[in-house]
């Protein structure tokens, strides 16, 4: 019977340690019997499923609170005076992932006198490696980005800005102080300033601090706009040829929403198979034995993701399900030679196999 490994990060488990000095018995394999089966490790070839990401970018406007006098005061046109949201799909990326077939489940029968080979499984029972480890790959950190603090226009202003009795007199004299400030910045530029920074450092520290007042208080015209990104994804496991269905539904107002909501637009999937592995006919199925360790022959497809005019996502994948299966002859295992397999657990497919004696 399958044993459970106690590793939930790696399942090595060892068949048999028993080598008979004179012969050696065949490795057996069979297709997996719940209950049925003698002692022996199974395991699952994968089916290829999808992780369709997508990165959509919230822009928001939030416009000051004098965006009315921003010609007025500082010639400035074409300011908004409402609040607004926009979305945009920045970018659409996929990554496959590998998902137990519980169709193509086998089991490796332990058995006396068998040259024992060492399996490695992942954690969902998807066959690895054979006689050796799975290389792994160092997750790579990830640096988040960090948002500047947001200013705020109302540290900058002065006095008398605070004290003026109207919003009209206050957007004046925050617009005199603009133009006070620009005229400081360009008074040190040119050297022509009363009290000169006397070091480098002390010029740069002395207009970033400038720069950072006329900043501030251009929001109260002009508004201020922030940026948010949010990360969605969509898992598709496919069965054939997919023909423009909707993944999802985008919408500027709203950003991604579920493909039965029809206040966006949709965003169609297409899958092709190249027809890059031959399929078996039925005599050649019935004549395949299972006489060795049975593994995947993944095929080629082609994915696009667009939107109806434009194309978010176009690239090749490789999927079990547009393949087929093979065996490796037991005699690889049964020799003086250590037999060394790698699989793919995203496609069953035949990674390397090396021998060592």
């Amino acid at each position: 019977m399958f044993r459970k490994c106690r590793d939930m990060r790696k399942c090595f488990i060892l068949f048999s340690l028993l080598i008979s000095a004179s012969s050696y018995a065949q490795t057996e394999v069979s297709n997996y019997l719940p209950g049925k089966n003698s002692e022996g490790v199974t395991y699952f070839l994968p089916k290829t499923s999808i992780d369709i990401t997508v990165k959509a970018e919230k822009t928001t406007y939030t416009p000051g609170d004098f965006c009315r006098y921003a010609e007025k005061y500082l010639r400035l046109t074409g300011i908004a005076t409402a609040p607004d949201e926009q979305w945009a799909i920045k970018s659409v990326s996929i990554t496959p992932i590998g998902t137990p077939d519980t169709e193509q489940a086998f089991t490796i029968k332990l058995k006396d006198k068998t040259v024992a080979p060492l399996v490695e499984l992942t954690e969902d029972g998807i066959i690895k490696a054979i006689n050796t480890a799975y290389p792994t790959t160092p997750a790579k950190a990830v640096q988040e980005e960090k948002e500047a603090p947001a200013l705020n226009p109302r540290d900058f202003l002065t006095e008398e800005i605070l004290m003026a009795g109207s919003t009209a007199k206050m957007a004046e004299l925050t617009a005199k102080e603009i133009y006070n400030i620009r005229e400081s910045k360009n008074a040190i530029t040119r050297g022509q300033a009363d009290n000169m920074p006397k070091d480098g450092e002390s010029l740069k520290i002395m207009l970033s601090s400038l720069e950072k007042q006329e900043q501030a208080l251009m929001q109260l015209f002009t508004g201020r706009t922030t940026k948010e990104s949010k990360v969605f994804t969509v898992k598709v496991t496919p069965t054939g040829d997919i023909d423009k269905e909707v993944l999802f539904r985008f919408s500027k107002k709203l950003g991604i929403v579920p493909a039965s909501d029809l206040s966006g637009s949709p965003v169609y999937l297409t899958l092709t198979n190249q027809n890059t592995v031959p399929k078996p006919t039925e005599e050649e199925k019935a004549k395949k034995k299972l006489d060795g360790v049975v593994y995947n022959v993944p095929g080629k497809a082609d994915i696009i993701i667009s939107n109806g005019s434009k194309t978010l996502y176009k690239g090749e994948l490789t999927l079990s399900q547009f393949g087929n299966t093979e065996v490796l002859t037991n005699n690889l295992f049964n020799k003086k030679t250590t037999t060394k397999v790698t699989f793919d657990p995203t496609t069953g497919g035949l990674i390397k196999i090396e021998a060592e004696n």
